[in-house]
């Protein structure tokens, strides 16, 4: 089937500047990641200095991780996946580089407007209305770039990591385009189009399924493609995957109320939440479980395989996390736990065990391959960015949850005669030496990005690994 089908020859210039961007994006990401820790236990660290507060730093960085590091690995990996197992080349170069560079330009406008202190003030959707215009644009780009190659397939089957990047790419354009309805006042301010609770269930309705579509179903398309390939093993069900896509797709966008309980909303729109986010729970570990069954026969690979290692030790974090979402989503449990730093490690958890290093161990994958090298340049080297990164991850998830355990309990408990037990400011105080740890295992994380993007540096200028351009256009 393969050898009768004449394979084309694929636009890897766009993954490949992708890619480039996403270690780029990943490092510069993580570091304010890591000025925002130290932040918490040294306040003084904003210098008086307006753009540099926490409150505009935080959505510079929660939109570079997402929409700069998770993005650019997407776009990176979803042109490199559906051209290959589409067998057809992109629909046209010059929308390719013109939807690259568009998006780069709309990431430093974001951060430079964020930093001036112009946001909407909306979790995931602070870009002003001006800005939101320019991201559903060039977002119609990418939609109709990898939907057009899809169209122009080679083959009938349509593989199941392209099913997930396509329901990523639909879902995402729908919800935020509704959620960035905006009665504009200046270029750079406007007020929402809705108001009150209606306001602030679209926002988590919308705030969830970034959570849900672009960090779990976008990058399960991910899974889905190199977890096989790196395993040299077929995903485990086939038939797992797709009814492991229906039931994510058709649950996951009904969750988003558990962020509002005990709020104005209407208690049956919590409840609804609360109760799709447990039924969320199988559809997850149905994708958790797949990809881990696929090392059936080949988990000694993992002695000796670090890139392996990424992407498994990626869906452990993924199948922890997503366990603990539906579990926090219960009302006596999110009593304890909302608005404390525990869902901070709750979403950690997610964005860096599972989101980061699922996209790190697939572009350790595809940079050999989109430059011609026989390997990286260090495998020595890929072995310590594991160590750091799993270990600073765990450090970080750890100290969040003693904090926001703590907070907790301390927010909740009472004298007899009904007044707090402690004040706020004590609660702060209880948390300072989580906040320390939290620096710690934010500070190796970062600094393994720092090695990954040496030891890319180091690959792409050492041509005593380069290797004959042969054939790399087969799936």
């Amino acid at each position: 089937m393969q050898n009768s089908i004449q394979v084309p020859e694929y636009n890897l210039k766009v993954v490949r500047q992708f890619t480039l961007a996403t270690i780029v994006w990943g490092v510069v990401g993580m570091c304010f990641g890591v000025f925002l820790a130290a932040q918490l236990v040294w306040p003084a660290l904003s210098f008086d200095t307006p753009w540099l507060t926490f409150g505009r730093v935080r959505p510079i960085h929660t939109s570079l991780v997402i929409f700069a590091f998770g993005g650019s690995a997407l776009f990176a990996t979803s042109f490199y996946i559906v051209q290959r197992t589409s067998y057809a080349r992109l629909p046209s170069d010059l929308m390719a580089s013109i939807f690259f560079w568009g998006w780069q330009v709309l990431l430093v406008l974001i951060v430079i407007s964020y930093a001036m202190g112009s946001t909407t003030s909306k979790e995931y959707a602070e870009m002003e209305w001006s800005l939101s215009i320019v991201l559903a644009a060039l977002w119609l780009v990418y939609t109709w770039l990898f939907f057009a190659t899809i169209a122009r397939r080679k083959v009938a089957h349509i593989y199941v990591a392209n099913w997930f990047y396509g329901a990523f790419i639909f879902v995402t354009a729908m919800v935020f385009i509704i959620n960035s309805a905006a009665v504009p006042v200046t270029l750079t301010k406007s007020y929402s189009a809705y108001s009150g609770a209606t306001d602030a269930l679209i926002q988590w309705w919308y705030g969830h399924s970034v959570v849900g579509f672009i960090l779990s179903v976008g990058f399960l398309g991910m899974m889905y493609y190199f977890v096989p390939k790196q395993a040299d093993r077929p995903i485990y069900s086939y038939r797992l995957s797709i009814v492991h896509f229906w039931a994510i797709i058709s649950i996951y966008i009904w969750a988003g109320p558990h962020h509002l309980h005990y709020t104005a909303l209407p208690d049956w729109a919590q409840s609804l939440g609360m109760v799709m986010s447990v039924i969320l729970l199988a559809p997850s570990w149905g994708g958790m479980i797949n990809g881990m069954m696929t090392l059936s026969g080949a988990w000694y690979k993992l002695r000796y395989d670090p890139i392996l290692r990424f992407l498994v030790v990626s869906l452990a974090f993924y199948g922890m996390s997503t366990f603990e979402g539906p579990m926090m989503a219960i009302k006596t449990v999110n009593s304890l736990s909302h608005y404390t730093d525990w869902t901070i490690g709750h979403v950690h958890a997610g964005a860096l065990g599972w989101v980061a290093m699922i996209s790190i161990g697939s572009l350790y994958y595809m940079i050999p391959r989109l430059w011609h090298r026989e390997s990286m340049y260090s495998t020595k080297l890929i072995h310590i960015h594991f160590w750091l990164a799993t270990v600073g991850t765990v450090m970080y998830l750890a100290a969040m949850w003693v904090n926001g355990i703590s907070q907790g309990l301390m927010w909740r408990a009472i004298n007899q005669d009904g007044t707090l037990s402690y004040s706020f400011v004590e609660t702060i105080g209880a948390s300072h030496y989580g906040y320390v740890a939290r620096l710690i295992g934010g500070s190796l994380f970062a600094f393994g990005m720092i090695l990954f993007a040496i030891n890319c540096w180091l690959t792409l200028r050492d041509n005593r690994l380069a290797q004959p351009q042969g054939d790399l256009q087969h799936v």
